[in-house]
């Protein structure tokens, strides 16, 4: 009979990890396991299918269904089962959401660029869906540890991906990456390879950067190492086949903080000390669950409360108290204007880590004085960091980026030539 409890218990572990999906812990001491076990269930549920129906074959070998607590199991398993299978449907369905956004704020799509309709149509197809883990494309090559600021550090390398071709392609599109964590971890080798695989596949040129880390480093040093690996990709990225005439700039996170903060403040001196002159404009951003106000003004519950408390003891090394102008200076939210670039937003429904109210804020206050377009789009049952996994969302939501940055890029070279 101990096999039966031991499967009962597992299959109630089972569904919690489900339940938790849909409805994930906010501002307690469980909010970090809830949000990690919330994550992957979400973005990989066929998985979870997966082992839960090896768990079921191995207890029944066992004899777990010789007693009633096996059955039970079993009938837990199958309603755990029944919401994994929805999970995976409304992943699917993040498709249509954002086609939604694109619609509502419509860009030129000239019909002779072929652009993916949805994440089927990307390299990321159902081949790479069927992995759990993200695998790196055998159509683009990688230059490692480029050194943009000339000082040796490792922090201040990034890496250049490109697709491979002979003789090497020239004059390609540009997208700057800049990886999350919380200002205090995380490495370029991380993130957004979903995104920058595809590009790289379609010719473009993508640099994934490091920057400094709290709390070896002080804000504003973060930004700065931003801007300065943007000047460098600007001087040098044509060695790399790459076109400095149009930049994006992506990230997750903390990195979709320091995107949206450097597509705001192009040329601001208070973030280029030494480098006040060069051109650090970009042409378009793609912020995914950052992060848009670092002031108390976000504080509405216990864990913003915390949140603040990493803010002035790690980050800014400052009270807000003392000084607010910093705290503000460095909120994406505080920096929007009239020339901003082209926008798009996306941020989960369900993310705990970046609070989806900051990112309705941002795009409210963007979209009110900005000559650009700006898209937004909210994913319903999406944690945070859902595009690290090669999930449908995270596929469908690589394939609309794709034709936003496309489409803005078309919209450009029709405006130069006009």
């Amino acid at each position: 009979m101990g096999w039966s409890w031991a499967y009962l218990i597992l299959s109630l572990l089972g569904l919690a990890l489900v339940l938790n999906a849909f409805r994930p812990v906010r501002g307690t001491v469980l909010l970090v396991p809830s949000f990690f076990a919330a994550w992957y269930t979400g973005e990989m549920p066929v998985w979870h299918v997966v082992w839960q129906a090896a768990v079921t074959v191995a207890f029944a070998f066992a004899g777990a269904f010789a007693y009633w607590p096996g059955w039970l199991g079993l009938g837990i398993t199958v309603l755990a089962w029944a919401g994994l299978l929805l999970l995976a449907q409304v992943s699917n369905r993040a498709n249509d959401v954002l086609v939604r956004a694109e619609e509502e704020v419509p860009l030129p799509s000239p019909a002779e660029l072929e652009l993916p309709r949805s994440g089927r149509e990307t390299m990321w197809r159902w081949q790479r869906l069927t992995y759990p883990l993200p695998k790196p494309a055998r159509s683009v090559q990688v230059e490692r540890n480029l050194d943009y600021w000339g000082d040796g550090k490792r922090r201040h390398r990034l890496d250049v991906i490109r697709r491979r071709a002979d003789p090497p392609a020239s004059g390609a599109p540009v997208l700057v990456h800049i990886h999350g964590g919380g200002w205090t971890i995380g490495d370029k080798r991380e993130q957004g390879f979903a995104l920058m695989h595809e590009l790289a596949r379609r010719g473009w040129v993508c640099a994934t950067i490091n920057y400094g880390l709290s709390p070896r480093v002080t804000w504003p040093a973060h930004i700065v190492d931003c801007k300065r690996a943007l000047v460098w990709v600007r001087e040098h990225i044509a060695e790399y086949g790459g076109d400095p005439g149009f930049l994006a700039v992506t990230g997750g996170s903390a990195g979709g903080h320091l995107a949206a903060l450097t597509a705001l403040t192009a040329h601001d001196p208070a973030f280029q000390p030494g480098f006040e002159g060069a051109d650090t404009h970009v042409d378009a951003c793609v912020p995914l669950y950052g992060v848009y106000d670092m002031t108390r003004e976000s504080i509405a519950t216990r864990y913003d409360e915390g949140f603040m408390h990493v803010l002035e003891r790690v980050v800014f090394k400052k009270s807000y108290e003392d000084d607010p102008t910093a705290f503000s200076d460095a909120s994406p939210l505080y920096r929007v204007h009239a020339d901003a670039p082209p926008f798009f937003v996306i941020h989960g429904l369900n993310d705990t880590i970046a609070q989806i109210r900051d990112a309705q804020r941002f795009v409210a206050s963007l979209r009110e004085v900005s000559r650009a377009p700006v898209l937004y789009a909210e994913l319903p049952l999406t944690q945070h960091a859902f595009d690290v996994l090669p999930s449908l969302r995270s596929a469908h939501a690589v394939a609309a980026i794709v034709r936003f940055l496309e489409n803005v890029r078309h919209q450009m070279a029709v405006s130069e030539q006009g």
